[in-house]
């Protein structure tokens, strides 16, 4: 009797499992599907977030700066020239092609826009066509405010309509960008001369001082505008593809990507968020941080951190852009890899990410090169760079600082450094490699 009644228990529970599959199988599609959708939903928000949001930074550059006056010109209700889009172009704006009508590109096409005419930026601005840049409109071109998003340094274009002018590369570094001279442009930078305790014009000889495609993140925190040498304190700026899977970010491995973009949005942009980090509270290492208390911001509304999560998956989901065919030799490249391992440069440079899993952060010693960026950092290290698409930021050389104005000069670094004893066509073979990643 036990046995037929256990047969029985079991028959019934296989048979109520053999009706309920199909509607298992269906609850886990349907799971499934909304979770991908969620995801692909994230993704979405944080392109747009990456391209166009400024987390109300408007009040800063716009309200404190005073810059989009200068970007208006006197014509427009503004000050001085106003910067045309010849101008904007020379240090390194881009403008996004798919944002412009059809007759405009065909108008740019044929030269008939005046690109002298600072009329035609506001017009752009107004088409929300300027990678990076945000105008605030009153009414018809007259400016009431310009905020700046993170494309603007992590962004270019691939020129298809004409230079500075395309397709959105979102992730590439833009070396073109001269960061510092757009923000000379601002009329009044009292607000910074007071955080830095100095007076304009020195901060206007530090921003000139930076060049194309570099900026000095950490010139808020410490005050430093230079080098012991008398060189630019400011970096080169990075990449942001190819970044899943690394572990810290910026030549200095401050942090993860979320922490960086909390950072950068709080503290760079001047956005409105929450920011927290209690390294900054040191006096000695970070001397306007700890004045500014910049270790602790919270802003209200907070317009950053809802956004982090969804910014987070859209940069893990840039992967680094493939070399294309041409730009580099392949039967040198293959060669390459061999001098790759020989070598032993995959001992940091771990495929796949080409950086290093775990705690990727070495000395200037180690190095072979001065510990003054590292220094500035609170982990006193340099990252060890992922390599992957080393092709799209050949212009401005190499290194955090661009001290290396090639490849081949830093295949050459090393091989002095390390006592490589690497072959002029072990050398040539190595560069190919490298740029075919």
């Amino acid at each position: 009797m036990k046995r037929s009644w256990l047969r029985t228990i079991i028959g019934s529970i296989l048979g109520l499992l053999l009706v309920a599959a199909p509607f298992v199988t269906f609850a886990q599609e349907e799971a499934d599907r909304q979770e991908h959708e969620h995801d692909g939903n994230r993704l979405t928000r944080g392109r747009l977030i990456f391209r166009f949001d400024t987390f109300g930074d408007e009040a800063f550059w716009g309200g404190t700066l005073q810059l989009h006056r200068a970007i208006e010109g006197a014509r427009f209700g503004g000050v001085g020239a106003g910067v045309s889009p010849k101008t904007a172009l020379g240090v390194g704006l881009k403008v996004d092609v798919d944002a412009l009508p059809n007759l405009l590109q065909r108008e740019l096409r044929n030269g008939r826009v005046d690109l002298n005419d600072a009329g035609v930026t506001l017009a752009l601005l107004k088409l929300n066509a300027v990678v990076g840049l945000k105008g605030e409109f009153q009414s018809g071109l007259r400016l009431q405010s310009i905020g700046i998003q993170c494309a603007l340094c992590h962004s270019t274009v691939d020129n298809s309509l004409a230079p500075g002018i395309g397709h959105r590369l979102d992730g590439w570094a833009n070396r073109d960008l001269n960061v510092g001279s757009i923000i000379s442009l601002a009329p009044d930078l009292s607000a910074v001369a007071s955080l830095l305790q100095v007076d304009q014009a020195t901060v206007r000889k530090v921003l000139a001082a930076w060049g194309p495609g570099k900026f000095d993140a950490e010139l808020f925190l410490d005050g430093k505008g230079f080098r012991p040498d008398g060189g630019s304190a400011a970096t080169l700026i990075p990449p942001a593809f190819g970044l899943a899977g690394v572990n810290l970010h910026t030549w200095t491995g401050w942090g993860s990507i979320p922490y960086w973009n909390a950072f950068v949005a709080v503290l760079e942009m001047h956005g409105k968020g929450s920011f927290c980090d209690s390294r900054l509270s040191d006096p000695s290492q970070f001397p306007v941080a700890a004045r500014a208390g910049f270790d602790n911001v919270r802003d209200e509304p907070d317009l950053v951190s809802s956004k982090l999560p969804a910014l987070h998956q859209y940069q893990l989901a840039l992967a680094a852009p493939k070399a294309p065919r041409g730009s580099f030799n392949e039967a040198a490249a293959d060669r390459g890899s061999k001098v790759f391992q020989d070598a032993r440069c995959n001992s940091c440079h771990v495929a796949p990410t080409f950086s290093e899993p775990g705690w990727n952060l070495h000395t200037g010693r180690e190095l072979g090169i001065d510990d003054f960026q590292a220094n500035r950092a609170p982990a006193r290290g340099y990252r060890t760079a992922p390599l992957r698409g080393l092709w799209t930021h050949l212009k401005g050389g190499f290194y955090h600082d661009g001290r290396f104005a090639t490849l081949m000069d830093v295949v050459n670094h090393y091989d002095s450094q390390l006592g490589l004893h690497l072959s002029a066509r072990d050398k040539s073979d190595l560069v190919e490699y490298l740029k075919s990643l």
